[in-house]
């Protein structure tokens, strides 16, 4: 196999740029600021004053902790969850012949699959579903 290359002009490439994309360079490069790195912001949960709010209902996600057809496991279960996020609701659905108990009214998907982690240790068979959800507005 041959390789062969040909230059077809000789000469000089000048390169012109407008100095205002010159100085946001340099500044980019004196403070280290790097297009292509990712940063990972958290603005914190949103603060609502709950007495001059309402709820309404939003399409969202919940973390199911339970499914099974015991009534009396799966009020345990909401049970045990109350008494260790004492913040957060959780829900009971009775779809025959099975009962089912999700936690949570998250806005995100991300969000349920975070807090669907920190439950895997405690409870059996965590899995997040899309429904709907109770937000304050």
């Amino acid at each position: 196999m041959v390789l062969s290359t040909k230059a077809q002009q000789a000469g000089v490439v000048e390169v012109s740029r407008d100095t205002l994309i010159a100085i946001l360079q340099n500044f980019r490069a004196e403070h280290e600021i790097n297009p292509t790195a990712t940063r990972t912001v958290s603005l914190g949960p949103k603060v609502v004053d709950k007495s001059k709010a309402s709820r309404v209902k939003r399409k969202g996600f919940r973390v199911q902790i339970y499914s099974g057809s015991n009534r009396n496991d799966a009020y345990a279960a909401q049970s045990r969850f109350r008494s260790q996020y004492t913040d957060m609701d959780a829900y009971i659905n009775y779809d025959e012949p099975n009962y089912r108990v999700k936690v949570g009214d998250f806005t995100s998907r991300t969000e349920a699959n975070n807090f669907m982690r920190t439950l895997r240790n405690q409870f059996s068979s965590v899995f997040v579903f899309q429904e709907d959800i109770w937000v304050w507005e």
